[in-house]
């Protein structure tokens, strides 16, 4: 019995970031699209054809490792802009509250609010600079603007600041909000750029991290002006967003105006759902839950990857992708077969 393979080599055919284009314009593409939100280090050297495991994955390798996959575009970091905190114990899991450097009025108006225009862009200009003809980079923020108040502030503070000081809150929200604006105006301006990604985890399994009414007071405003600038730069935006998001899906399509969704999980609601109760007013990318994709035999991620674009064939709309990443605890033979399913005959 001889197993299959399912990673032949690099893809030979060229990309085209149209295809992804079209998807997002909720069109048929011209073959089946592949999309996702970040792989691995490991996995970019696989993709590369690099064996040496000290080799560094910076944006070059990613962009070779992103067109031998057969995607049509590089996801790719655009600088060095970011907002910094406090000491952070990570493991498998993070702490909400560690690392909170900005905890009233006081320290609020000491914090070093770091200037978007004065980062360091030349990582995305390596990257503009290995990018092969026909392909385009997407790009996201340094986390989205309520996850960067999370961080500064601290989950349970936050919550008790939105209570007692909803001023206070409220400049904060605008502080991180303002800047990210800032940093993707000045990406979108980049040739290179095809489309930006929103990235901000709005919540958790049963519900957003605020109350809708919140969410619409302080983060919606920021994302519709980061979904308005992009499409005034003629490029489309991309929400990533973890959690259950069910009461503000009518916001983050008719308010805010992102031109697709990304990050699902079985457990909230599949894919192959969320495509039939959206899909003709938003696209839909990736979506192949991370558990089923590590769980599963590879044979059965390929079964499923075919039959979510076998679904999606007349309508367009849709790339395939796991539902939220590539982390390198997803055994690469199973990535393989699910992109398998989207890259065979190419």
């Amino acid at each position: 019995m001889t197993t299959k393979q399912w990673w032949p080599g690099p893809v030979k055919a060229e990309p085209n970031f149209e295809n992804v284009l079209k998807v997002l314009r909720r069109e048929r593409p011209d073959r089946p699209t592949l999309f996702e939100f970040f792989l691995n280090p490991p996995l970019h050297r696989r993709l590369a054809g690099i064996t040496d495991t000290s080799y560094p994955s910076d944006n070059p390798l990613i962009v070779k490792a992103f067109r031998n996959a057969g995607y049509d575009y590089a996801m790719v970091y655009a600088s060095d802009f970011g907002f910094h905190t406090g000491e952070l114990h990570q493991s498998s899991t993070i702490s909400l509250n560690e690392g909170a450097l900005v905890t009233d009025r006081a320290s609020f108006e000491f914090y070093k609010w770091p200037d978007p225009g004065k980062a360091n862009f030349s990582i995305l200009e390596q990257a503009a600079a290995v990018l092969p003809p026909g392909m385009k980079i997407i790009s996201q923020g340094p986390c989205g603007v309520l996850e960067n108040v999370i961080r500064l502030v601290g989950f349970d503070a936050m919550c008790y600041l939105l209570a007692d000081d909803p001023e206070l809150a409220r400049e904060i929200f605008d502080a991180v909000g303002a800047r990210l604006l800032k940093y993707y105006q000045i990406i979108l301006q980049h040739e290179a750029v095809g489309a930006i990604i929103g990235n901000d985890d709005w919540g958790f399994k049963t519900q957003p991290m605020l109350s809708p009414d919140d969410m619409r007071l302080y983060v919606v405003p920021w994302h519709k002006k980061i979904a308005a600038a992009a499409h005034a730069a003629g490029k489309p935006a991309i929400m990533h967003s973890c959690g259950n998001l069910t009461t503000l899906m009518d916001d983050i399509i008719d308010d805010i105006g992102y031109d697709a969704k990304h990050s699902f999980e079985d457990t909230i609601q599949p894919v192959e759902e969320a495509y039939e109760q959206y899909g003709r007013r938003i696209a839909i990318l990736g979506g192949l839950d991370v558990d089923f994709v590590i769980r599963a035999e590879p044979e059965a991620v390929y079964r499923r990857a075919k039959a979510m674009l076998e679904r999606s064939a007349d309508r367009g709309g849709y790339a395939l992708g796991t539902g939220n990443s590539v982390p390198e605890y997803i055994p690469q033979e199973h990535y393989f077969a699910m992109i398998a399913a989207a890259i065979e005959g190419r």
